[in-house]
């Protein structure tokens, strides 16, 4: 009945967009500008519901903000919102974005339908038009599922805040997608359904970065390998997370006698840092290797080594 079938369909369902892979060292990538890209993933599921299904194609997710329009994605998919409970899809994966300032999320949605209790123990499909190709084989539409302009000018999304800035780092937004508030009938005896989504960005979370930097003390002098004088650019910085897994960047010329390294994309949490030097030389820095770093959210952690003394077992 149809009045059971929206009794049901209470549940909120969830679509989360994540601005980044959620392992902590997935992404990869560095830099040291002031105003450098950042890194957009987007991961789709849902919390449980009851309603039998809400189908959508999405054919295209685009970022909007003062660069214009960022595509974020545009192949199209298909997919139950109510069948990821549990779960998560993931619709992009690293997508370099611009630095700028961002206020909406654009969703283009070219099609889908809703299954329902028809009342009589069976199940009632409405789709957006009766040749709709995510409709089930052999399944024909009892009624139109109404989706005003979303296939053109497409379901905005602002963010939260109202625009979000990128510069550098990863961005993960959540964004809830009311399944039960967002399909529903029309009044009457037209046979209709209507999507009216309710959606609205609840949260907001950044990644960090670590910028490792190498001095030289006055009092040393680097020795040579292989009749070659070491650099400090022939140093290493080892990122290393809780569960051990490293990331590591070359030094490069800051100026100023300073050699460094940026780890950008880095989550919340507790890693050490560490140098490798070329074969054969042994080092030691103030502070003592390996360091201690914390990465909060959107924020920036910097370990500066001093290198006290470099000697080489080689000619």
């Amino acid at each position: 009945m149809l009045a059971s079938t929206l009794r049901a369909a209470r549940r909120a369902a969830s679509l989360t967009l994540g601005a980044a892979a959620l392992a902590a060292l997935a992404a990869c990538g560095a830099g040291t500008t002031s105003a450098a890209p950042g890194r957009i993933s987007l991961l789709l599921t849902d919390a449980p519901g009851d309603m039998q299904q809400a189908v959508v194609t999405i054919s295209e997710i685009d970022l909007m903000g003062s660069s214009g329009k960022v595509v974020l994605m545009n192949t199209p998919v298909t997919t139950d919102l109510l069948t990821l409970a549990n779960n998560t899809a993931q619709l992009v994966q690293d997508a370099v974005v611009p630095a700028g300032s961002y206020t909406q999320l654009r969703f283009v949605i070219t099609g889908g339908y809703v299954a329902v209790d028809d009342g009589q123990g069976g199940t009632a499909y409405y789709a957006s038009s009766p040749d709709y190709a995510g409709l089930p084989p052999g399944v024909t539409a009892a009624g139109r599922l109404q989706m005003p302009s979303y296939a053109q000018s497409g379901l905005k999304v602002n963010l939260p805040g109202g625009s979000v800035d990128v510069n550098g780092g990863q961005k993960i937004v959540l964004v809830d997608f009311n399944v039960a508030q967002s399909f529903g009938q029309q009044a009457g005896n037209s046979g209709m359904w209507v999507m009216h989504p309710v959606v609205k960005a609840t949260d907001f979370e950044t990644t960090g970065s670590v910028t490792v930097q190498l001095t030289l003390a006055d009092t040393v002098t680097l020795p040579t390998v292989h009749d070659t004088a070491v650099t400090l650019g022939d140093f290493d910085a080892v990122l290393t997370a809780g569960d051990g897994t490293t990331r590591t960047l070359p030094l490069t010329d800051a100026g100023n006698g300073t050699f460094s390294a940026q780890f950008l994309y880095v989550a919340p949490g507790d890693y050490t840092v560490d140098l490798t030097a070329p074969s054969a030389v042994t080092f030691t820095t103030d502070p003592t290797r390996p360091a201690p770093v914390s990465v909060s959210s959107s924020g920036s952690a910097t370990v500066s080594f001093t290198l006290t003394s470099a000697t080489s077992s080689t000619p």
